[in-house]
């Protein structure tokens, strides 16, 4: 199985509404993976088909580039398959030539009908050696039959007897001899006649299993393609009511269906914002190895051998510079063309380069393009006549002289991906001293108290613990940094000022909430103790419990002294309520 689909994530906003559902893709031939998001299951399932689609046919083409290569390698003479490279490099080199001009004649508007899943249903694993299935929809018709033999016929057994043998008196013995076996011959048909009628009925009761089968999963497939493809209509409706989700999730689908060469990312995100109007695309743009760079291919006779010759260093840095030109270029034009109902007044596009960086063998992430665009004037340039760069510079555009350089340039604008629950905190631990009980203080000052003391627990390796908001947390107090790059990661914090035994749900929400949020690990601090369920659930886990002692000592340790005292803690709280 090529291809792989990873459990559903859900999403929230920032208020802890859920906002739709998260999901990793990947071909393990192609060895490319993706996430892909959606507002609800059902768009999410067609997003997975349509990739699931596009990997299929990319791996199709792969699977056919080698059957070509090696048809050519045995069936072509050697300067056939010289020449055939050499038309293939050239081809290849067009393409990238050609980025811009390849979309200005492609209405890039989104045909709705065309996202719909309109396939007529078919089923191929309905297999048996006895049915018949109909070609085009896979529907059982029948089973084929059993055939049931001749009866015997008394006249082949009962025969005439040879006159000499009549003369010696055996012509009694003879005739009975001929009705014993004319009448074993009978039970015997008699019996294969039963089991075959029996084996036929059993075939025909099949038959009907298999079609009630097929009738289940043909109205389970017609209830799913009408589900989703009222879900097309919906986020159409959503978006000719410009909805501002719609309209990111509309672009997406228009830059989904942009085509590039097959070794490009094709990756990006997006955000709108309905004030301004404004698009913002921080686009996965090639690198560098991404470009072609096979110039001609020679079959050299008299060595049996080929002579490759490449792009020059510089060709090949100017072909891959024009590459990003046009990109940029053809992404706004995308997207301004495919704005029929006028919700997108400028486009900010930045264009980030993922490769390894030779110098430190890590890959990196950088942005080496940004150019913001706006609707009217973009729309009045001629893009069949311009020259990229000069037309990405006349739009301000911030880039290197050198894109291939591949320096680093500061985004014209950026998307804003900070985590919207962390607020501002504020310092706890400076306000206690020995006679403060700690199960007894507010709920806020003890999350806080919380954050402070892991903060000092990790500032020491460049760590950094932030609190979240109340509410919306979705099941998170405080998450912190850990940039150790062996121990280290995203930790999430829960704080418990309980008078009670935490139990064990406390914990398994805490373990669910640390997968949820793709984190290394989770902690559970808490003013009291746990119960003997909660720590044989945290056993082998990313987990830690740590009690009212325990955080007890975690002040102690940075400079700081307090209490824990249940009873009075539970007078306290009684007395507030």
């Amino acid at each position: 199985m090529m291809f792989y689909c990873g459990p559903y994530e859900e999403t929230y906003t920032s208020t802890g509404k859920l906002s739709g559902y998260r999901v990793r893709v990947k071909h393990t031939g192609l060895n490319e993976y993706k996430y892909l998001s959606a507002r609800d299951k059902d768009v999410l399932e067609g997003k997975i088909d349509n990739q699931k689609k596009n990997w299929e046919n990319k791996w199709q083409r792969h699977l056919e580039r080698l059957e070509k290569e090696k048809e050519l390698q045995a069936k072509l003479e050697c300067e056939q398959l010289a020449g055939e490279k050499t038309k293939q490099a050239k081809e290849s080199i067009q393409q990238i030539e050609n980025i811009l001009l390849y979309t200005l004649d492609i209405d890039d508007a989104v045909d709705w009908d065309s996202i719909k899943n309109t396939t007529p249903f078919k089923i191929e694993n309905l297999k048996h050696e006895f049915l018949i299935f109909r070609e085009y929809d896979g529907y059982p018709l029948g089973a084929t039959k059993l055939d049931i033999p001749f009866m015997p016929e008394k006249i082949d057994y009962i025969k005439s007897i040879p006159f000499f043998k009549m003369i010696i008196g055996q012509r009694g013995k003879i005739r009975a001899e001929q009705e014993t076996q004319f009448y074993k011959a009978t039970k015997a048909w008699e019996k294969e006649k039963s089991a075959i009628e029996e084996e036929n009925a059993k075939r025909d009761k099949a038959v009907i299993v298999v079609q009630d089968r097929w009738e289940a999963e043909k109205k389970k497939y017609e209830d799913k393609q009408a589900a989703f493809n009222q879900k097309v209509e919906f986020l159409k409706k959503s978006y000719e009511d410009k909805n501002a989700d719609a309209i990111k999730e509309y672009c997406e689908i228009v830059l989904n269906n942009s085509e590039y060469p097959d070794s490009f990312p094709k990756d990006f995100d997006l955000q709108y914002n309905p004030e301004n109007k404004m698009l913002l695309v921080d686009y996965q743009l090639p690198c560098l190895n991404d470009i072609p760079k096979l110039n001609v291919v020679k079959y050299v006779k008299s060595r049996d051998d080929y002579e490759i010759k490449y792009l020059s260093e510089s060709a090949h840095c100017k072909l891959f510079d024009s590459a990003i030109y046009q990109i940029a270029l053809r992404t706004i034009h995308e997207l301004f063309e495919a704005d029929v109902i006028n919700e997108i007044s400028a486009v900010n596009f930045n264009g980030i380069v993922t490769d390894v960086n030779p110098a430190t063998g890590h890959e990196e992430s950088k942005c080496i393009i940004s150019v913001q665009a706006q609707k009217e004037p973009f729309l009045q340039i001629n893009l069949a006549q311009v020259d990229p760069k000069q037309c990405f510079k006349s739009l301000k555009g911030v880039g290197s002289s050198k894109l291939s350089s591949m320096t680093a340039v500061s985004p014209i604008m950026e998307i804003d991906k900070r985590d919207r629950r962390f607020v501002e905190h504020y310092a706890v631990a400076s306000e206690i001293d020995d006679t403060c009980n700690l199960a007894a203080m507010g709920w806020e000052d003890f999350e806080h108290l919380v954050r402070e003391i892991f903060e000092k627990e990790f500032v020491e390796q460049g760590g950094e613990v932030k609190v979240t908001r109340a509410s919306s947390d979705g099941g998170v107090d405080a998450i912190a940094f850990d940039p150790d790059p062996i121990r280290g990661g995203k930790i999430v914090i829960q704080a418990k000022r309980y008078t009670n035994t935490v139990g064990v749900s406390a914990v398994r929400d805490l373990y669910g909430t640390v997968m949820s949020e793709g984190a290394t690990k989770g902690i559970l601090v808490t003013t009291a103790d746990y119960g003997p369920d909660s720590y044989e659930f945290a056993k082998g886990k990313p987990l830690t419990l740590l009690n009212g002692s325990n955080l007890l000592f975690l002040l102690e340790k940075h400079g700081h002294k307090a209490k824990i005292d249940i009873k009075e803690a539970k007078k306290i709280l009684k007395d507030k309520v």
